[in-house]
């Protein structure tokens, strides 16, 4: 199994993601329940633009359990694709529910934040983005205002008179 697996994941590195969704398809049927497994097969049908197949075996692997980063890895794949077939709800609970878990993974905040855009909570949306950018950036001129990005970050909207 683990040569078969290596091999779609080199396919998959490769651009040859029919060959690697292939032979993962092969594993999934020869180990239906093994979370990694279904967890880069869904990866792989998110590769060939088949969201909506994907999600059920990121749901699968997750509940499953994973080691943890491929438990992130698949929290945000599966967030994602909720959040690229507009379903924005579900993008967000799984988001929380992936941040909660993993509260220092910046990517998982900045999907969140894509997602809350897409539920037109603006402010929002910008508020995690910023926070994610000053806590991550190693930029020295955003470093310098890091103090008044923060501040700034939930109070886009108001002014001082």
């Amino acid at each position: 199994m683990e040569t078969e697996l290596s091999a779609a994941l080199k396919w998959r590195a490769a651009g040859e993601y029919d060959k690697s969704s292939r032979l993962l398809l092969d594993l999934v049927r020869k180990l239906p329940d093994d979370p990694l497994i279904l967890y880069q097969y869904a990866w792989s049908l998110d590769l060939l633009g088949e969201e909506r197949k994907a999600i059920c075996f990121y749901e699968k692997a997750i509940s499953l359990g994973l080691p943890k980063e491929e438990m992130e890895g698949a929290f945000l794949g599966l967030g994602s694709t909720y959040r690229t077939l507009g379903d924005y709800e579900k993008a967000s609970e799984v988001f929380l529910q992936a941040i909660k878990q993993y509260p220092d993974n910046s990517a998982l905040r900045v999907f969140y934040a894509m997602t809350l855009y897409n539920l037109e909570k603006h402010e929002k949306a910008m508020e995690v983005l910023l926070t994610a950018l000053v806590e991550t950036t190693a930029d020295e001129n955003i470093l310098k205002y890091k103090k008044a990005i923060r501040f700034y970050s939930d109070k886009l909207n108001e002014t001082w008179k």
